[in-house]
């Protein structure tokens, strides 16, 4: 399928040349591929599972009704959607070998795909923002972090996801395809689908967006968490006692794990993109965006003490139930 092509003299220069569908490659001249599909298979189901747990936990417990909590549940869900609207998609084109993918369909994929993976990022730089201002301003927090600010603070980050990727397609449906129709992808990628029309149309406006997106979704949230964990450094050995020291580190250690899960593959994948083989830059790609909703619950959210306590209080009240459900009337 690597000559699938698009007729160049199918209309005139005026007219944009919508193709019906694209063809995905995914990996190339890997045998055995099917096992890593069967894995990505595993992976999202613990990710749903883990994710649905820690939304159920969030909304069940009101202990959990703080502003921070508004922000994990967010990333939760953030989760949730994103390994949906990549993982079953992506089996069913290569486990089944059904590639072709329409012209909407992509397009549509794309939107959602990148709109929650830039929320993951938005999310866990909210998240960082909530510990620079618990450990750096504490008198302060109760006065800053609010279930409004949270709010506004989660919705602000939305509506400029959902700007920015309806810019990003906006632009692709201004371009014709008339060469080839082949997308050096595991999905419908931003930059292999648009660099498809450039012997066709002007791109430069779709090149400024590949450039700019990752500026704002990658390398700036980036800075703020790496500038933030530089003033938490500071306070936490010139301002606080030493337990309270010590319970803000363990707190600090799981969102910093994420943030390196997150932030360094792709950062490293972009930046050296141009040095990196097709099926290294695929895997690489595709295990970052599958594996942080996974580990996202396991990490950061499981090992907070005030979801285990709120864990081990629904478990007993339904330990509870089930006794007395269980005891002759």
């Amino acid at each position: 399928m690597s000559s699938l092509t698009s007729d160049p003299n199918q209309t005139d220069v005026n007219t944009i040349i919508r193709p019906p569908y694209f063809f995905i490659s995914g990996f190339r001249a890997i045998p055995n591929m099917k096992y890593y599909y069967i894995f990505l298979c595993f992976v999202y189901i613990i990710s749903l599972v883990g994710n649905t747990f820690v939304m159920t936990g969030i909304y069940v417990d009101r202990s959990l009704h703080s502003p921070k909590y508004i922000a994990v549940f967010n990333l939760a869900f953030t989760d949730v959607c994103e390994s949906t609207a990549l993982v079953p998609k992506l089996l069913d084109m290569f486990l089944f070998s059904r590639q072709l993918i329409s012209y909407d369909q992509c397009l549509t994929s794309l939107f959602f795909v990148f709109l929650f993976i830039t929320m993951q990022s938005f999310n866990l730089t909210i998240l960082s923002y909530d510990r620079l201002v618990a450990i750096c301003c504490p008198l302060r927090y109760h006065m800053m972090i609010t279930h409004r600010s949270m709010l506004q603070l989660t919705g602000a980050a939305w509506a400029f996801a959902v700007l920015m990727m309806l810019i990003s397609v906006c632009l692709i449906t201004r371009l014709s395809f008339c060469r080839s129709l082949v997308i050096d992808s595991y999905l419908c990628d931003h930059g292999p689908l648009f660099r498809l029309a450039a012997p066709c149309s002007n791109v430069v406006p779709n090149q400024m967006m590949a450039y700019l997106n990752p500026c704002i979704v990658l390398y700036l949230p980036m800075v703020f968490i790496i500038s933030s964990y530089i003033c938490i450094t500071h306070a936490l050995f010139t301002v606080t006692l030493p337990q309270d020291r010590l319970r803000a580190i363990k707190t600090c250690t799981s969102h910093l794990i994420l943030v390196a899960i997150f932030y360094l593959p792709v950062i490293l994948t972009y930046l050296l993109q141009s040095l990196i083989p097709t099926n290294a830059r695929i895997i690489n790609l595709s295990l970052t965006s599958i594996l942080p909703p996974m580990l996202n619950p396991i990490i950061y959210v499981l090992k907070t003490e005030e979801f285990k306590v709120s864990v081990k209080k629904m478990l007993r009240r339904g330990a509870q139930r089930a006794v007395t459900q269980g005891k002759p009337t």
